[in-house]
Parts: structure tokens; C-alpha cells; sequence
């Protein structure tokens, strides 16, 4: 085998190397926050409040062809936190709740994703609040990508979470107020999401 064929070889086995890896790339969407939301809603005594967090970051890596490379990430502002009362914003702040002052930040990080059916598909991964991180898993929906009507050269893509954690598994209370049947120990939350790249 004289050197040229060899080099040739070597440099063909590269070609095809690099192409893998960028193959197995998922697609990197980043968050319209304009147009995103991370809703909430548990039960006070016998009445439905609702909120959200306003101030969150976060990346997703996801391509429904190739959902094994996928990963998403998220960071929540805890003092974000707006259920339309100042006087109970503060409360859920506070060390009874949140302890938004020693623990700012919530945040998740997925370890696994797996197609369902159809457009519906479930993250495994870290979830952390307060000083508790568990595994958890969150079923979701692609809602699909097109191009954006508003911006020449973006695609747009639409993701929704649904799922329920008891707030009590994360230190979210000691457990008092449900005892009391003022605020329930489950919260169902939302996410949804609206995702911009560049095509």
C-alpha cells in the first residue's frame, strides 16, 4: 500500500467521522420568552389559584428524527413568582415556601428522551427546588416547526409540558398548611414553549 493511498484513506475515514458526529447532532432551538410561559396552579382551601414564573433561561437540543441527542436544560428565578398578589408573592418567597432568598433558583436538566406515539414524547431528568433534587419524568408535545411568519431565514417550533409534583417531596412547605387544608400539597404545572433557530 504505497503512502498517497494510504493518506487518501486516512483522510476519507475523517471525512466520515466528522460527518457522523454532526449528523448525530440534534437541532439547538433557543426561547422566545416573549412568547413562552411557565404556568402553575395548586388548591387554596377550596379555590383554584394560578400563576407563573416570569424569569427563566434555558436551552433545547431536540430533532424528532434523532431524539437520542436531545437534551434540554432549564434555570427558574424563584422571585419571579407572580400569582397577581404582592402580599402572597412574598409569602411563597419566604423560608414557609420557596426560600427564594437562600434557594433562588430552580432548575432541570434531562437525562433521557423517548418517543411515545405520534407528537407526544417523555423527558427523564434532574429536577431541583430548594435542596431536593429527584428524577421525575415529564411527558410533552411537539406541537411541530415551521417557518416563522414573522422573521425570513427562522424556523419556529412549539413545545407544551404537563405534569404534577408534590411540593412537599421538594421541602415547598413543611407540611402544616395542607394539614390545615389551606394549600394542597399537589401542583400541576405547564410549560409552554415557543422555539426559534436559524436556518
Amino acid at each position: 500500500m504505497n503512502i498517497r493511498f494510504r493518506l487518501s484513506a486516512l483522510i476519507f475515514c475523517l471525512v466520515l467521522l466528522v460527518a457522523g458526529t454532526v449528523s448525530a447532532q440534534a437541532e439547538n432551538w433557543r426561547i422566545d420568552t416573549d412568547h413562552s410561559s411557565i404556568y402553575f396552579d395548586t388548591r387554596h382551601t377550596l379555590a383554584t389559584v394560578r400563576g407563573q414564573f416570569k424569569g427563566f433561561t434555558g436551552t433545547v437540543d431536540f430533532d424528532p428524527d434523532n431524539i437520542t441527542a436531545g437534551s434540554v436544560d432549564f434555570t427558574v428565578k424563584v422571585d419571579t413568582i407572580n400569582t397577581g398578589i404582592a402580599k402572597r408573592d412574598n409569602h411563597l418567597r419566604s423560608d414557609d415556601f420557596f426560600a427564594a432568598g437562600q434557594y433562588p433558583e430552580m432548575t432541570f436538566s434531562s437525562t433521557d428522551i423517548r418517543h411515545m406515539e405520534d407528537n407526544r414524547y417523555i423527558m427523564e431528568g434532574d429536577l431541583t427546588v430548594r435542596d431536593v433534587t429527584r428524577q421525575v419524568e415529564i411527558p410533552f408535545t411537539f406541537l411541530g416547526k415551521q417557518d416563522n411568519p414573522m422573521e425570513k431565514g427562522q424556523e419556529v417550533a412549539g413545545f407544551e409540558a404537563e405534569f404534577t409534583i408534590n411540593r412537599l417531596d421538594y421541602n415547598v412547605g413543611d407540611g402544616r398548611f395542607a394539614e390545615m387544608g389551606v394549600v394542597e400539597k399537589q401542583v400541576r404545572v405547564l410549560v409552554a414553549l415557543e422555539l426559534l433557530r436559524d436556518k
